[in-house]
C-alpha cells in the first residue's frame, strides 16, 4: 500500500495526527519527514508527534489534536488525568490553560519524558477500570476524574465540576455516591467530602454554582433552583436560575457567552417582563459580582427585605 495512503488513514484514526515512529514504518524516511515539516505541509505537535494536513483547526479541535499528540510521545501507558481529563469529558468548571496534565505508570512519569514545557506528567497507578478513551484518547473515566481533581482545587471549583458532571450526564446518582469510596485515606479527603455534600446538578453552569455558594456563604441561600413561574392557568412565564419562592424573588447568573447574543437579550429581557407583570423581583449577576463576596448576599438581603415589607 502507498505510504501517504498508509500515514493518512493512520492519521484519520488518530485525530489528524501521527508519530515519527508511523511515519518511518509506512515508509517516509527521516529526509522526508523533515522536508514535510519544513514546508508546513505537517506540524509539529509534540516530540516526534505531527498534525497531518490542514495548519488551522476549530479551536476545540485543534486542542484536541494536541492532547492526542502529547499522548502519543509519551508511549503506552500515558493517558490524560486531572483538568485535562475533565476538559475531554467537558466537565466545566476549571479556567482553561495551555497546560496538558497527562500520568505515566511509575517510574516512566519522569519530567524528562514530557519535552513540550506545556505538558504536566504525573506518576499516576491507574487500574484498566479507571480508565476509557474519549475521541481514541485514553483518559481517566468521569468518577476518577472527579475524585482526583476535587482533592485538589479550591472549593468553588470543585462544587461547579461537580454540579456540571451531574447536569450534563457525566455521571449518575449512583456515581455520585460512589465517590467518597475514592477518597478515603487520600490527602484533602475531608475538603473533598465537604464539596460533595453542597453538590447539586440543578445549576446549569459554574457561575450559576458560584452565584448559588456566595448566597450560601452571606446567610441567604436560595430554597429553590431552576424555579418555575406560571400562571393562573399554568402556562409557563419562566424559568429563573434561582429563587426565593415566599418572597417572590429570582436570581439570574448572567454568562457572557449565553446571554450575549442578541437573540438571547431580547428573549432575556421579555422574560424578565413576564416575571416583573406576575410580581416577581428579579436579579442579575455576572461573574465579576461573584468575586466580590460581599456584593450578591448584599443585594439578595435587601431584595427579600423589600418585599417583606410590601
Amino acid at each position: 500500500m502507498d505510504r501517504v495512503v498508509v500515514v493518512r488513514r493512520i492519521a484519520g484514526e488518530q485525530g489528524g495526527v501521527v508519530t515519527r515512529e508511523q511515519a518511518l514504518s509506512a515508509g517516509f524516511s527521516r529526509h522526508e519527514v523533515d522536508n514535510l515539516l519544513a514546508s508546513g505541509r505537517w506540524r509539529r505537535l509534540a516530540r516526534a508527534t505531527y498534525a497531518i494536513g490542514a495548519t488551522e483547526d476549530a479551536d476545540r479541535a485543534e486542542r484536541r489534536r494536541r492532547i492526542r499528540a502529547a499522548v502519543l510521545s509519551l508511549g503506552p501507558g500515558a493517558h490524560a488525568v486531572l483538568a485535562t481529563a475533565a476538559e475531554l469529558h467537558r466537565i466545566a468548571g476549571l479556567p482553561r490553560t495551555g497546560a496538558i496534565h497527562l500520568a505515566l505508570p511509575g517510574r516512566a512519569a519522569r519530567p524528562a519524558r514530557a519535552a513540550d514545557p506545556a505538558v504536566v506528567v504525573h506518576q499516576f497507578e491507574h487500574q484498566t477500570d479507571a480508565l476509557m478513551s474519549v475521541d481514541g484518547i485514553p483518559v481517566t473515566v468521569p468518577t476518577h476524574t472527579l475524585a482526583e481533581v476535587i482533592l485538589r482545587e479550591s472549593r468553588y471549583r470543585a462544587v461547579a465540576l461537580l454540579d456540571s458532571a451531574l447536569h450534563r450526564g457525566r455521571i449518575d446518582e449512583g456515581d455520585f455516591r460512589s465517590l467518597p469510596t475514592l477518597l478515603v485515606r487520600r490527602r484533602g479527603a475531608v475538603h473533598a467530602r465537604r464539596c460533595l455534600a453542597e453538590a447539586n446538578g440543578a445549576a446549569q453552569s459554574p457561575l450559576e454554582t458560584r452565584t448559588r455558594l456566595r448566597c450560601a456563604d452571606g446567610g441567604v441561600p436560595p430554597d429553590a433552583l431552576q424555579v418555575e413561574v406560571r400562571d393562573a392557568d399554568g402556562h409557563l412565564l419562566g424559568v429563573g436560575d434561582m429563587g426565593w419562592r415566599a418572597a417572590r424573588v429570582i436570581a439570574e447568573a448572567d454568562g457572557r457567552d449565553p446571554h450575549s447574543a442578541p437573540g438571547a437579550l431580547f428573549e432575556d429581557r421579555r422574560r424578565q417582563n413576564r416575571l416583573a407583570n406576575a410580581g416577581w423581583t428579579v436579579l442579575r449577576f455576572t461573574w465579576s459580582d461573584t468575586l466580590r463576596p460581599d456584593y450578591i448576599p448584599h443585594v439578595v438581603r435587601g431584595a427579600l427585605a423589600t418585599r417583606t415589607k410590601r
